[in-house]
């Protein structure tokens, strides 16, 4: 596949909420994954695997992708795009979520971001996730 391919790809399964799939399916074995949120902002509980910046592995983005799902309650999503940019390109979401956990536990929140990924050889090798909370940075 090629980059629009494979951000075409992961927008139809993300939307239908088939987010380990996505990652099983569209993602390298090594990631380079960089947040936002300050890595203290997500809370001791969050798993080891669970690195705020630099290489993960598909099994550490799995275990990710399943605490962030075991830690919210998820009342709506929405993803628009993909916007290619040569091997590149950027998919905007929002979520409508009530924390379970931490120190947001018990609040709703509507978060909006954009997300710029990386494809070589039609896989993704990296994710850029760009956003503002309050009190998460």
């Amino acid at each position: 596949m090629n980059t629009y391919e494979v951000g075409q790809r992961l927008v139809e399964l993300c939307s239908q909420m088939k987010h380990k799939q996505a990652i099983e399916e569209l993602y390298a074995d090594q990631v380079d994954v960089h947040e936002a949120m300050d890595p203290a902002a997500m809370g001791a509980d969050r798993p080891e695997a669970m690195k705020p910046n630099g290489l993960q592995s598909k099994a550490d983005l799995l275990k990710g992708c399943d605490f962030f799902f075991e830690c919210n309650e998820i009342h709506s999503g929405e993803m628009e795009g993909p916007f290619p940019i040569g091997d590149e390109f950027v998919v905007m979401s929002s979520i409508d979520v009530t924390s379970k956990a931490g120190p947001m536990a018990g609040q709703r929140m509507q978060m909006r971001e954009a997300t710029i990924y990386k494809v070589d050889n039609g896989k993704i090798t990296g994710s850029k996730f760009c956003y503002h909370y309050p009190g998460c940075m």
